[in-house]
């Protein structure tokens, strides 16, 4: 077996580092030496790569991401609203809200394992009497 070397990054079974650049690539029209645009000279930088056209595309696609965003926003709110527990914890008792929570997800798993348990049953009570009423033998 070959001699390893401390502090090598080229270990068996690891990546090397990603190599990302020191700077960000700046925009045609700001120089690297200046420290940022006004904003006027954004304007005219927008206005001369983009058409009406584009720009109203552009809002509109904003637009939407941001309603997706809301609605998601909202969505999480409303889950976690549903799954807080239904029983009164006090504040001062951080073990206590750790089990309440999680007699929440054990309440919700053990639901789903019972669905699952209950279709399989009824599946098989099915095929069963299938079977007997149809006279197949296996």
């Amino acid at each position: 077996m070959a001699k390893r070397a401390r502090g090598t990054t080229t270990r068996p079974g690891q990546r090397r580092p990603i190599q990302r650049p020191a700077t960000r690539p700046t925009s045609p029209g700001v120089r690297e030496g200046s420290t940022a645009a006004s904003g006027s000279q954004l304007a005219e930088l927008r206005s001369a790569s983009l058409t009406a056209e584009e720009e109203a595309r552009a809002a509109e696609l904003e637009a939407a991401i941001v309603a997706q965003e809301r609605q998601a926003e909202e969505g999480r709110r409303n889950r976690s609203q549903r799954s807080a527990p239904d029983v009164a914890v006090r504040a001062s008792s951080p073990l206590a809200t750790a089990a309440a929570n999680e007699y929440a997800y054990v309440a919700r798993d053990v639901r789903r394992v019972a669905i699952v348990g209950g279709s399989l049953v009824s599946l098989l009570l099915i095929l069963w009497v299938v079977t007997q009423v149809t006279g197949v033998t296996l």
